[in-house]
């Protein structure tokens, strides 16, 4: 995995002395650290590797490979990544700060659903920014999805949402995904326009999912600053963005334990195909190696 390339570096001459040692543990410590697992999930992580090894009585670096990827793999599938798209139509509300990569990540998702034989609308909810609603028409068509436009700029954000859900039921469309308003002028009102939209939707049919979009470079600062989506939004997901190159591959795990929402998608480059499912153990061994 790109996105875990220098931790796996880090990891791999670590791994390859004689013998686990105090310099082990350090260098173990520092390069989680410079992953982006937070200084509380290292140490706890830590701690419950000296404790394997001391009760394995091993000093086999390879064996303390094992355990880290063990370890790391039962944290992460503590929570269901499972998406839940059974009803028809499936309705998603994507969230998140302005800057995340929310519109790209909607494309990417719609494409993912399309190459796995779903129908999808997308709906342009985000009515306040117009050069938010053509971003998202185009990649929505590269995406291979229609798309339910605002009839005026500054329409009521619930009402696009309410005439996108009604097309996917009246074209017996599989899937419709809302994107919604990254920032408004108050949190109070950001919140409020998220809750008529739900209350909207709600008339119509069950919300699917709520994915919260965070972008992996801003690590914890990220997470603060979509403490207000995590509150008030019904978030049920998150979707880990711009993985690629990071090194923040700790972060997948930090944010996961720091908000108890489990990680259902995560981006590791810019192109249309890039987003995949989250799986922990196909993650962990592209972290660990």
């Amino acid at each position: 995995m790109a996105a875990s390339w220098s931790l796996s570096g880090a990891l791999k001459s670590m791994f390859a002395r004689d013998t686990i040692d105090a310099e082990t543990w350090s260098d173990l410590e520092d390069a989680m650290i410079s992953a982006d697992f937070g200084p509380d999930i290292t140490e706890s992580v830590i701690d419950e590797l000296r404790a394997s090894v001391a009760r394995f009585k091993t000093d086999d670096p390879a064996d303390l490979k094992r355990m880290l990827r063990e370890t790391l793999e039962e944290r992460l599938a503590r929570l269901d990544p499972t998406l839940t798209l059974s009803a028809r139509p499936a309705v998603v509300l994507v969230v998140g700060v302005n800057g995340v990569g929310k519109t790209t990540t909607i494309g990417k998702f719609t494409k993912f659903l399309v190459g796995h034989g779903r129908t999808v609308v997308v709906g342009a909810a985000d009515t306040f920014r117009a050069a938010a609603v053509e971003q998202l028409a185009t990649w929505a068509e590269r995406g291979g999805a229609e798309i339910v436009r605002p009839q005026q700029q500054g329409q009521d954000p619930a009402s696009v949402a309410f005439q996108t859900v009604e097309r996917a039921q009246r074209e017996g469309i599989d899937i419709a995904i809302i994107d919604t308003a990254g920032r408004l002028q108050t949190k109070s009102g950001l919140m409020d326009e998220l809750g008529k939209i739900r209350r909207v939707v709600e008339k119509q049919t069950e919300i699917a999912e709520v994915l919260l979009v965070l972008d992996a470079t801003t690590g914890q600062n990220g997470v603060a600053q979509a403490e207000a989506f995590i509150q008030h939004a019904g978030v049920t997901g998150l979707v880990i963005t711009k993985l690629d190159g990071s090194a923040k591959g700790g972060f997948v795990l930090a944010v996961q334990e720091r908000t108890g929402i489990p990680i259902k998608l995560v981006g590791q480059g810019e192109g249309i195909n890039d987003l995949t499912g989250f799986t922990p153990h196909v993650f962990v061994q592209g972290l660990v190696g």
